[in-house]
């Protein structure tokens, strides 16, 4: 018998069913030991097995693992069934499902997105007008009828999609994996029928050219799935006559392209964590050569637009929380250069638009984000004021591709608010309300948020948003609190309103969200401080933060529960080995948790380009920090808490073979019996169900598997 048939066989008897009060029993994983080899030292991987990357079928005796491990947790959720369906079904009750999107203007039309009842994919439609309203009498146009064209398929989305400059083609990209592996689509908008071709394994960003004809788009690298090469694609012609534009040689960098504000230019952005290019392909010339306009530097990154001939630029030259500038004549002399916001220590430059009559950019102070004005000229900034009195809260520039509006669009929203569309009057400063996000059977007047600073192990304030409701919740030590992290690539884990947090805080939790380092809520240095060889303090953060909400009365020890996704999943993961014993259960979605084996193999997607982010482990320093928190390495024969963790089959970005090798060294070594749930998505990838509804079924499995540890099956 050969050894994969045997293991295929061990591992088709590993499933003890529930039925009639037999003990459920988890599935053994075989051992089969592989090396791991690198410059630092080889490693024994017991589960290396579990791992196949072909992008179609993985191979049977996986397959049959993956399965027993579904069977398990389906068998040991049975019972909580109810309670997930109770909670499905609240926060269904809390989503309007005849909605739409706020239209938004662009270049003779107005967009906007609109779902049916019980529809789970909207529809795209555009209305003719102009920058002030509407047409009247304009019938209404759809783009793409998704319902329609998610129907059959288990898993749909809509990437990105750009009309030509005629407004008479639609091209956009759609993944029916989950993988994030687009198929490049056409669209004649005069007639509603598709263009014959049909372009696989490309990124979602897409621009068009001002021939109306010509497409550049991305082509995925095929080992990693990550940016390949740049091509340009006449549109109605053979894929395989689209002709190369560039391709960037370094591939720890990423690339992406997108059209100027000015709308004279394809940018071909080539960026990394640690610096950044320029090169630029004019619209008007879509054959062209691009040619560079900001050359990379290192340790400098620059983020550019174009308008009104000028180019403007933020940038960390010289700005560690960035500042922007107004280009000279030639963009890469920087001694030409005019600061229009200079750089501040108390605040960080996240992001800017350009508009004909002024630039607004979104910058954060003390951890919340917020909006600014400036006219073009001399003319004062003007601070736009948080509509509510909201000590943590995030407002963000949202749906401003056109620079004649007259106005510029941000979101507000909290953890009590949910998101409020504002359109702010350029010239008069006026702010329009045009859209509170309906929330049926919500009172946010019965629920209160707060921001507290927590002090951590190294002298540092953390800051903290905090859910809940005043007449469940009396800070006396009493309450269950589930506490949520991610801490990782300068991205802000922002106090946004959840729909689904409510089903717990309703049931007497305190929902919080630690803003730990790794993060930029407090700017470029919180970031700094936790990446590379600073990355335990992101761990160390959220332990504090543990530590200070229990002592301080929001919490009752023994009933703090905590969750991370993705690179957070990471961070649950190095928190369960450090200090589990402070948690009655952790949540790891999609966990990057084999972080040394990861970033050892450059084949694996991400890897080279995230060297900047944890550390290229093949130096010696990297390789033996990064071994002493990776989550995977460090499983021990010791109690660890109840643990729920999530993975999608066909996941590009942290692969399920990850979570699946982590499970089974934990059943293997942990010496507990609190349970350990492996819910296992077969169809999706990263983000989980790509419907609105079906998206909400993961997260009520989670929430349920909590509160059944509490006793609670209401």
């Amino acid at each position: 018998m050969s050894a994969t048939k045997a293991l295929l066989l061990a591992l088709l008897g590993t499933v003890v069913p529930a039925v009639h009060g037999q003990a459920l029993e988890p599935p053994v994983a075989p051992r089969i030991p592989y090396v791991v080899k690198s410059p630092q030292g080889d490693r024994v991987d017991d589960y290396h097995w579990m791992r196949d990357d072909d992008p179609k079928v993985k191979r049977a005796e996986i397959m049959a693992y993956l399965r027993a491990e579904k069977a398990y947790a389906d068998a040991f959720m049975a019972p909580l069934q109810p309670l997930k369906a109770r909670l499905v079904a609240e926060m269904r009750a809390r989503i309007k499902e005849d909605d739409s999107t706020v239209p938004y203007y662009e270049n003779g039309y107005w967009y906007w997105r609109q779902f049916a009842p019980g529809a789970e994919y909207p529809v795209y439609l555009r209305r003719a007008g102009t920058p002030q309203a509407m047409a009247p009498g304009a019938a209404d146009e759809v783009l793409l009828d998704v319902p329609k064209l998610a129907a059959g398929k288990a898993y749909y989305r809509v990437g990105g999609w750009a009309v030509s400059p005629d407004n008479r083609r639609l091209a956009y990209a759609e993944d029916t994996q989950g993988r994030r592996m687009y198929a490049l689509r056409v669209r004649d908008l005069t007639t509603g029928a598709l263009l014959p071709e049909a372009i696989p394994g490309v990124l979602e960003v897409l621009a068009w050219g001002a021939d109306n004809r010509t497409i550049f788009y991305i082509r995925q690298d095929p080992q990693t799935l990550q940016s390949g090469p740049v091509f340009r694609h006449a549109a109605g012609t053979e894929p395989r006559d689209d002709v190369l534009v560039y391709d960037e040689p370094d591939k720890t960098l990423f690339t992406t392209i997108r059209r100027t504000a000015s709308r004279e230019f394809v940018m071909i952005l080539i960026w990394g964590f640690d610096t950044t290019e320029l090169r630029v392909v004019p619209s008007a010339e879509p054959q062209a050569s691009p040619r560079v306009v900001l050359p990379r530097r290192p340790d400098v990154r620059d983020y550019p637009d174009h308008l009104r001939g000028r180019w403007v630029i933020r940038t960390n030259d010289s700005a560690r929380n960035f500042r922007l500038v107004e280009a000279g004549a030639d963009p890469a002399d920087r001694r030409g250069w005019k600061d229009l916001v200079p750089h501040r220590k108390d605040a960080a430059l996240d992001d800017f638009v350009l508009f004909d009559g002024a630039i607004a950019i979104q910058e954060r102070v003390a951890a919340n984000s917020r909006v600014r004005v400036l006219p073009w000229g001399a003319a004062p900034a003007r601070h736009v004021e948080a509509p509510a009195d909201e000590a943590a809260f995030v407002m963000g520039l949202k749906d401003n591709p056109e620079p004649a509006v007259a106005h510029v669009r941000y979101t507000y929203a909290s953890l009590v608010s949910p998101t409020t569309v504002y359109d702010l009057d350029l010239r008069s400063g006026e702010r329009r309300l045009r859209k509170v996000d309906p929330v049926p059977t919500y009172d946010s007047a019965r629920y209160r948020s707060e921001r507290l600073w927590a002090p951590s192990r190294d002298g540092k304030r953390i800051p903290v948003s905090i859910l809940y409701r005043p007449d469940l919740v009396k800070r006396n030590g009493a309450a269950p609190l589930l506490l949520d992290g991610y801490g990782a690539y300068g991205y802000s884990n922002d106090p946004q309103f959840d729909l689904r947090a409510v089903s717990l805080v309703d049931r007497g939790f305190v929902y919080g969200i630690a803003h730990v380092r790794g993060g930029a809520e407090l700017g470029q240095e919180w970031y700094e401080d936790g990446r590379l060889l600073h990355k335990k303090n992101t761990f160390n953060d959220f332990v504090d933060v543990t530590d200070f909400l229990v002592a301080n009365g929001y919490a009752a020890r023994g009933k703090v529960f905590a969750e991370g996704a993705s690179a957070g999943g990471l961070l649950m993961g190095a928190i369960a080995n450090q200090a589990g014993s402070r948690y009655r259960a952790i949540s790891l979605r999609v966990p990057f948790v084999d972080a040394v084996t990861t970033m050892l193999d450059e084949t694996i997607p991400l890897t080279a380009n995230e060297w900047t982010q944890w550390g290229d482990p093949r130096v010696k320093g990297v390789y033996e920090y990064i071994l002493s928190y990776s989550p995977y390495d460090n499983v021990a024969r010791k109690a660890y808490p109840a643990l729920f963790v999530s993975t999608g089959l066909w996941d590009p970005q942290v692969q399920y073979y990850e979570p699946a090798k982590y499970v089974a060294r934990l059943r293997a070594l942990k010496t507990d019996k609190n349970p350990l749930v492996f819910h296992i998505n077969m169809e999706a990838g990263h983000s989980g169900k790509s419907g609105r509804f079906e998206a909400l079924e993961e997260r009520a499995l989670q929430y349920a598997f909590f509160l059944g540890l509490l006793g609670n099956k209401d």
